[in-house]
């Protein structure tokens, strides 16, 4: 069997497309971010990078490969309510392990908070981090925040084959120390595994930049910009210490390196961030939602300084990487995601995707087909929406990046591959039925 390259994805927490200087932002956004540049410009930029409404679904299709309307991970629960992964779902994590691959979790899991949906309970030989998210972090300070009917958040940890175990609250003093501990653990797993020649699948889920967005003390007042310059600040430097872990460890030239976002920037201020050329923010079906930042270097394999503006979506990492570390897609079960292994190595010159639906929750909101979108709800700022539209709104996107201007009456030709596609969904979800949110695992 040939070698397997090394897997390293960080998946940072609400960053919109516009914030990184190699999008657009950057030093604009009062926060320059050279190491996530470089890396860019050592590999593949992707502008047309798609994923979910917001974390749970995203997390859910990256593990899964599935969209979240098939496995009931539909949106983010309170703690000690069924939610995430069941356990019927291969993940990620459980093909590459099958394979040899030593994995490891740290960071925002979001995909189970009960015994047997942990990450160590799901593929990863090892987890640090929080199993839902950092808005907790704010609970303990929270005015009239009573323990005795809501759970404590605690960072956790566990290995595979035994329980996970709180380590420490989470509260806002843990969340501006947390991705420096989730960047010191990677790192002594790569060379642990580095030292013992063991392909290994390290999967970094950050915690910046999501609410309450608050920088390291270190970081603290380093941009003069606020605590969100100065978190994306950190991020920034975060994602450095890993790039150069792996280039220190000589690891550069057989591991595949990934970065990008589970979901579009934050609509909350004083958070609220940006997408760049394009409106909106997750829990919306506008481009600023859908679209965000995605990197890959693969020395050797991915041309460095290349761009592109072809349809990926978050499910395809999956077949992508399944493919590139030996595991075989899963055949009793619909797979969404696409292996674009190809169309990242150059061998085949565009991505094996045309396009992709989006759901948020149950509701169809809208469908992508190459330059165009079609609406079914409207719904540009969150909680702002129209509703279920009689006529749906269809844009293209080349033309009208901002989605303003309707033009489903001059184009209605593009209904019939659009609905063909949902059709064929449709079809595929009857002939095998979707998971409903909360379902419990079997005893």
């Amino acid at each position: 069997m040939e070698h397997r390259p090394n897997i390293v994805l960080i998946v940072a927490d609400n960053l919109g497309w516009g914030e990184l200087g190699c999008y657009g932002g950057g030093a604009l956004r009062g926060a320059p971010t050279p190491h996530i540049d470089r890396l860019a410009a050592e590999g593949l930029l992707l502008q047309n990078f798609n994923v979910e409404s917001d974390c749970v679904p995203t997390r859910s299709a990256l593990m899964s490969g599935r969209h979240p309307i098939r496995t009931g991970c539909l949106q983010s629960v309170p703690p000690g309510l069924p939610q995430g992964l069941a356990r019927d779902e291969i993940t990620l994590a459980q093909q590459l392990s099958g394979q040899g691959y030593a994995t490891a979790h740290y960071g925002k899991w979001h995909l189970g908070d009960v015994p047997g949906r942990y990450p160590s309970d799901r593929g990863f030989d090892e987890w640090y981090g929080i199993p839902r998210t950092t808005d907790e972090s704010q609970f303990t300070s929270s005015i009239g925040f009573d323990p005795s009917v809501a759970d404590l958040p605690y960072i956790m940890q566990g290995q595979a084959g035994q329980p996970s175990e709180n380590v420490k609250l989470y509260d806002l003093d843990t969340r501006r120390h947390i991705d420096e501990e989730l960047v010191d653990r990677s790192v002594g797993f790569m060379r642990q595994h580095a030292e013992a020649q063991r392909p290994f699948f390290l999967y970094l889920p950050l915690v910046h930049l999501h609410f309450p967005t608050l920088p390291h003390p270190e970081f603290a007042g380093r941009t003069g910009a606020g605590d969100f310059a100065d978190s994306m600040v950190e991020m920034d430097h975060r994602v450095g210490q890993i790039v150069q872990a792996v280039d220190d460890l000589d690891l550069r030239d057989s591991t595949v390196f990934i970065f990008c976002s589970d979901n579009g920037p934050e609509f909350r201020k004083p958070y609220r961030g940006t997408a760049g050329p394009w409106t909106g923010t997750y829990h919306t079906a506008m481009e600023g939602s859908l679209r965000v930042p995605f990197i890959i270097r693969w020395p050797g394999h991915v041309q460095a300084g290349r761009v592109s503006n072809d349809i990926v979506h978050v499910t395809d990492l999956y077949s992508t990487l399944c493919r590139i570390g030996g595991a075989e897609i899963p055949q009793d079960r619909p797979i969404d995601g696409v292996d674009q292994t190809d169309f990242f190595t150059g061998a085949s010159a565009a991505s094996q995707r045309e396009g992709f639906l989006f759901y948020i929750k149950n509701d169809l909101r809208a469908v992508k087909w190459r330059d165009w979108k079609l609406h079914f709800y409207w719904e540009p700022e969150v909680n702002e929406g129209k509703g279920k539209l009689e006529s749906p709104y269809l844009f293209n996107l080349k033309q009208d990046p901002k989605e303003e201007s309707d033009i489903l009456i001059y184009n209605t030709w593009v209904l019939g591959p659009i609905l063909k596609m949902v059709q064929a969904f449709n079809a595929s979800c009857a002939a095998h039925p979707n998971t409903p949110p909360g379902k419990p695992d079997p005893a």
